[in-house]
């Protein structure tokens, strides 16, 4: 019976579900496997964010301020991911994330992505399609949510 700790890894999920079991442990080199216990931060709204976060397990929370409380605007669950934008055109936090339980965490920034992409090219053109796939989903969904608020603000003022 071995006493090491045991390495997290990346599961098949989310970003990563199309590499092979190597690619992604190869993948987790490049960035930084971190707990979260219930109640931390990993985000802070208004301050620099430049990392793509992984959820591996666990449960976070995303919320802004409104009107001087916090407003849930989002759930992240396994295989989902946050910091996409900022990876790529880094910038302040939109909102703050907290984790709701215990949560395990593979972060990276920009020079981590690159230094894989660069290193193995197959593998990275799928860890990068999977991001891709991530951000078009999110736009998508939210053109639909603008749109639908645009239809019920002109139906809402023709029937006054």
């Amino acid at each position: 019976m071995s006493d090491g700790l045991i390495r997290p890894e990346l599961p098949a999920i989310g970003i990563v579900a199309e590499m092979s079991y190597d690619d992604r442990a190869l993948l987790g080199d490049y960035g930084t496997f971190l707990p979260v216990q219930a109640g931390q931060r990993i985000i802070v709204a208004g301050e620099e964010q430049n990392y793509l976060y992984f959820v591996i397990s666990g449960l976070l929370h995303v919320t802004i301020q409104v009107e001087g409380r916090d407003q849930l605007v989002a759930r992240v669950e396994k295989g989902e991911t946050l910091g996409e934008i900022n990876v790529y055109d880094p910038s302040r936090a939109s909102a703050t994330v907290t984790a709701v339980e215990f949560s395990q965490i593979w972060k990276a920034n920009r020079d981590d992505i690159d230094a894989f992409v660069s290193a193995y090219p197959q593998a990275g053109a799928a860890l990068l399609e999977g991001i891709i796939a991530v951000m078009c989903r999110r736009m998508r969904a939210m053109n639909k949510k603008v749109a639908e608020t645009v239809v019920t603000d002109i139906l809402s003022n023709f029937w006054r």
